[in-house]
């Protein structure tokens, strides 16, 4: 369902309840212990921490496909995960929060898990579980991933760089072959496995990895747009933190403020943006537009503790 430039809300939740969005990429749960510090350990000039209560939350890609699911879209997660307590706690999560899951269990791994103590609102420590999936499976996965992309409007490849994502010069290949757009949160310094794709989303940090420092605006502009060319982009998005988002394509340079009125935790804001961005375009937006809808809901989402998403409620309760 295609929907004009100047739409109404209406006709736009209704592309949207049309939307299809597959999301493939590095999963993981996200563990919170919340508690209380009121002393010093004897055993070592580190804080006790009291844990009053727990919670968990579906992280990585799992996050991108959340955010789609909780505006009101057709999110399906394609991913890899242990044959454990922590995959089947991320396959229910997913699933209470509408998102239609298909998860590959390798039993030669663990699902990566990412566990926080909190207190006060503030992060005591972080630890982290991890492990690589197996070719086979990642094999299984890509063939399952071409087969799947007929049901699909846009193709959203997250990577964390856990090794879900082998095979994803092959994906990008596909799904262009198939004449799905791919947008790709990416990682690393080596962007060359990612050419072809039509929308990249680092953000600053992520950017001057690879393009280096700048100089001025003219200068991220020239090096942004070099990049874009280079890797046979469509468009290239540079989400800049406080300086809001730049959209970078071949018929010029689109730039936004940011919209966030409080920034409670960054952490899973660049889910929240490409998840949107993805979900718009599949609903018929033209890319600035899209980029205007992500922008806002992600201001939205940096006021919330944690990996946490975006309602629709929320997001159309004012325009970008």
């Amino acid at each position: 369902m295609m929907v004009p430039a100047g739409q109404s809300i209406a006709a736009l939740k209704a592309a949207i309840a049309g939307a299809r969005v597959m999301v493939v990429g590095d999963v993981m749960l996200d563990r919170y212990w919340f508690g209380d510090v009121e002393r010093i350990s004897p055993e070592a000039p580190v804080p006790v921490a009291r844990i009053r209560k727990t919670d968990e939350r579906a992280g990585g890609a799992a996050n991108v496909a959340r955010n789609i699911a909780s505006l009101g879209g057709q999110a399906t997660l394609l991913a890899v995960v242990g044959d454990d307590e922590a995959g089947r706690s991320l396959e229910k999560l997913l699933q209470d929060d509408g998102v239609n899951t298909s998860l590959y269990r390798d039993p030669q791994i663990a699902t990566t898990v990412k566990l926080r103590v909190l207190a006060r609102q503030q992060q005591l420590l972080r630890i982290d579980f991890e492990e690589k999936p197996s070719h086979e499976i990642l094999a299984a996965k890509l063939d399952d991933f071409r087969r799947m992309l007929d049901d699909t409007d846009v193709v959203i490849l997250s990577d964390y760089g856990k090794g879900g994502l082998r095979h994803v010069y092959d994906m990008i290949a596909a799904a262009r072959a198939a004449g799905k757009p791919v947008l790709v949160d990416p990682k690393g310094d080596d962007y060359s496995r990612y050419r072809g794709a039509t929308l990249l989303t680092p953000n600053r940090s992520e950017f001057r990895q690879v393009a280096g420092d700048w100089r001025d605006e003219a200068d991220l502009v020239a090096r942004a747009q070099a990049l874009r060319e280079q890797l046979d982009l469509e468009a290239l998005l540079v989400t800049r933190s406080e300086e809001g988002m730049t959209l970078f394509r071949r018929e010029g340079v689109v730039h936004q403020a940011t919209l966030a009125r409080e920034v409670f935790d960054v952490s899973g804001a660049g889910d929240t943006v490409i998840a949107t961005l993805g979900l718009m375009l599949a609903a018929g937006l033209p890319l600035p537009q899209a980029m205007s809808w992500s922008n806002h809901a992600a201001g939205i989402v940096v006021a919330k503790l944690g990996t946490a998403t975006v309602l629709q409620d929320e997001v159309f309760a004012t325009r970008p």
